[in-house]
């Protein structure tokens, strides 16, 4: 039994067969240094003054591994409800911030 587990490690190191999972599972999930710098398109749905929040539809959110949607954002400055009104074309920075889905960054879309 001990020579069967012996042959197996070698097999298994010379070929990277141990290896290969882990490596292929590290790099589907690790978000790319181009994606965390990306900015995403929407169109706002929805300015709330009062509650500092954002309703943007958006396409996918590359540093958050999100598809396109509908969502609520909370605005990290509380100036970018009033550069933006319901229909304007934007592209934006999310992050989740201590759990809050956060508009970091806001600008019109050219």
């Amino acid at each position: 039994m001990n020579r069967l587990s012996n042959l197996f490690a070698i097999v298994a190191l010379t070929t990277g067969f141990a290896f290969a999972p882990a490596a292929v599972a590290q790099t589907q999930h690790a978000p790319k240094a181009a994606d965390l710098a990306q900015l995403s398109s929407g169109q706002i749905k929805k300015v709330d003054k009062d509650t500092g929040k954002l309703t943007i539809q958006h396409g996918p959110l590359a540093n958050l591994n999100m598809p396109s949607m509908t969502m609520i954002f909370t605005a990290q400055d509380t100036a970018m409800l009033g550069q933006v009104k319901v229909g304007d074309k934007v592209r934006f920075r999310a992050e989740q911030i201590n759990g809050v889905f956060t508009v970091t960054k806001l600008e019109a879309a050219q």
